[in-house]
């Protein structure tokens, strides 16, 4: 059976990259005593899959890793022998057994959702709360990305779910899929941009709150998207 691991990533973890936090669940999941299932071949690995890998030195409260096991006791078991097994600054906070027609994690990516906030000292000039409306009413929101060949146009505004500023903190929910992968540093940039700002280097803290999936088209009549966190797609035993 497949299993969907939810976790959190806080504190100085926050440093460390991907392929260590892989290497971290590798060694989590031994020492749990998992019944993890392997790969055929020469270099037998553990099957795990990661959704939408973090960057370095962001926080996380939505963290998504499938892996492949033989049994396990419950999936309240699983979770409370990785916490054990595991280290301050990665916190296991759900594990659901994944349906047979549910794809892999990776696969399922659609949005993101964050709380990003400036560092104190780092604010903008410009006023948020008084420009964001106007900024979001625009038909076109270009910026220039770099890519392996050279620098594109890019449009956000399609993939612009929700974006709110209350309170000195931005709530974005976001396109996170292999297709439009837009990052809260770009919307931040192109705010500030329209108003003749650069954002200032390290001026953010940015937390991701969770990671969601499209499970079917809008409804008749409306534009919303049928997002749902990783976790839904699953359920307990």
């Amino acid at each position: 059976m497949r299993l969907r691991v939810k976790f959190r990533k806080f504190g100085p973890i926050r440093f460390i990259g991907h392929l260590d936090v892989m290497r971290f669940f590798q060694k989590a999941i031994r020492r749990a005593g998992i019944d993890v299932a392997y790969s055929k071949g020469f270099s037998p690995h553990q099957i795990m899959a990661f959704a939408a890998p973090l960057g370095v030195g962001l926080l996380s409260n939505g963290e998504y890793m499938d892996i492949e096991v033989g049994s396990i006791v419950s999936c309240q078991d699983t979770l409370e022998r990785l916490n054990r097994a595991g280290t301050p600054g990665i916190e296991v906070t759900s594990v659901k057994v994944l349906p047979d027609t549910a794809g892999n994690a990776m696969a399922s990516v659609a949005a993101a959702a964050y709380t990003v906030r400036f560092r104190e000292g780092r604010e903008p000039r410009t006023e948020i709360g008084s420009v964001l409306q106007a900024f979001l009413a625009r038909e076109q929101i270009l910026v220039t990305k770099e890519t392996k060949k050279g620098t594109r146009e890019l449009d956000l505004k399609p993939g612009i779910y929700r974006l709110t500023y209350e309170d000195g903190a931005f709530r974005m929910l976001l396109d996170a899929s292999s297709g439009g992968n837009i990052k809260p540093v770009q919307m931040v940039e192109a705010i500030l941009a329209d108003q003749g700002e650069a954002l200032q280097e390290n001026a953010l803290t940015i937390v991701r709150e969770d990671v969601y999936t499209d499970i079917g088209a809008p409804a008749e009549g409306t534009q919303e998207r049928k997002l749902v966190p990783l976790d839904d797609i699953g359920y307990l035993i």
